[in-house]
């Protein structure tokens, strides 16, 4: 005969198996006397851990906490049970002994308070100081490995890898930032016939110096910020606002080799290598691994072009060499640059991506010759290429 009162709690224990009965199978022995406040069930969401599948179970408290559904039965020890972030109104725990992504959701007060008040360690870290302090050294061992292969691992790869990247990959770079490159300075290309005359010339004549094919592609974008800057492949731009501020053709066609330098030795295409690793990594570090960083970071490379002061200084000295070979002399480009910037004596030398332009100015000085080649322009043609955005 069995003496259990239908008021009693016989929920079964997952540690323990069914209802365990006495040695000669007679009467079911009592459960574990529950603490007499709160319900003794009431509803509950389970995740397994395994899946995104809900599950609704009913809530039972006995020497364990269990949840019970059509087709599933748990047993929670009360001494595992941890409170984990949920929304308002909701005691979400889970369990150390069960799956590490188990949750139950309770949503009723009574039966979270009943929980709580039978879980002595719910709100206890799960975590030892021990394991803090791993999780915490491995963590910054992880951000100092990212952070040494960036400065240095990177800029050793992108130097090996650039000479192995074909020139039509490199063309193809170059073309898919133009539209961005039109898209932030604006898309008006300066086309006056008189002055397109003249800057080919002055193109063509650097061009063969500097060693370089005619695949080049050069353009003038009628825009008033005073820079030049060139892209993956061949292609460079140069913006009115330098003409403007240019007061002979010796002084542009300084900045250009300067230019035609960068080109020359890849620089863009080795800054967009080493970027684009130093953006994923980066991400990486910070949870960012979407790829939300990785999109940008080319157009913003072949924008800004922000190169290394070592290929800075590299390009100077082609600029050098190549108005060095044309007998013209060095120092308007330094002059032009010193006209742009002005003075930068308080800025940090050592922080600078380019050297400063008293720097420049002085080594373009250093490095004058008196002109021993024709003009590279004549007066006639360099009023043109100042009006060529008329």
């Amino acid at each position: 005969m069995d003496s259990t009162s239908p008021d009693s709690e016989s929920e079964p224990s997952a540690a323990h198996g069914p209802m365990a009965h006495g040695p000669m199978g007679g009467t079911p022995a009592e459960p574990a006397a529950a603490p007499p406040s709160g319900p003794v069930s009431g509803p509950g969401t389970y995740f397994d851990g395994l899946s995104n599948r809900r599950q609704s179970v009913t809530i039972g408290f006995a020497n364990q906490l269990v949840m019970r559904s059509a087709d599933n039965f748990v047993s929670w020890p009360y001494e595992d049970i941890r409170r984990v972030d949920g929304p308002s109104g909701t005691l979400r725990v889970s369990c150390l002994s069960a799956s590490p992504l188990a949750r139950l959701e309770l949503r009723d007060p009574a039966l979270a308070a009943e929980l709580i008040a039978r879980c002595s360690h719910i709100d206890q870290n799960s975590l030892t100081r021990g394991a803090i302090a791993r999780i915490i050294g491995w963590s910054l061992a992880a951000a100092a490995s990212i952070v040494a292969v960036v400065l240095v691992v990177l800029p050793v790869a992108a130097d090996r890898l650039t000479p192995l990247v074909p020139a039509t990959m490199e063309r193809h770079l170059g073309e898919a930032a133009v539209v961005q490159i039109k898209t932030v300075f604006g898309d008006k290309v300066c086309s006056e016939a008189a002055g397109q005359a003249a800057f080919g010339k002055l193109v063509t004549a650097l061009r063969k110096p500097a060693g370089l094919d005619e695949s080049l592609t050069a353009e003038v974008l009628d825009t008033p910020i005073p820079n030049a800057f060139a892209l993956p492949g061949g292609r460079f731009f140069l913006f009115r606002g330098l003409l403007d501020k240019a007061d002979a053709a010796d002084e542009v066609a300084g900045v250009l080799a300067h230019e035609l330098g960068h080109l020359k030795h890849r620089d863009n295409l080795r800054q967009l290598i080493h970027n684009g690793g130093s953006s994923f990594l980066i991400g990486l570090l910070f949870g960012d691994v979407t790829g939300a960083g990785a999109a940008i970071f080319a157009s913003r490379t072949m924008i800004s072009a922000s190169y290394s002061r070592e290929a800075e200084e590299a390009a100077d000295g082609f600029a050098i060499d190549v108005m060095h070979k044309l007998g013209r002399p060095t120092r308007p480009m330094g002059e032009l640059l010193f006209r742009i910037t002005g003075k930068e004596d308080g800025k940090p030398s050592l922080w600078a991506s380019h050297p400063l332009t008293e720097d420049r100015l002085a080594r373009m000085r250093a490095a004058d010759r008196p002109a021993s080649g024709p003009p590279l322009l004549d007066a006639e043609e360099w009023k043109a290429l100042k009006g060529i955005c008329r």
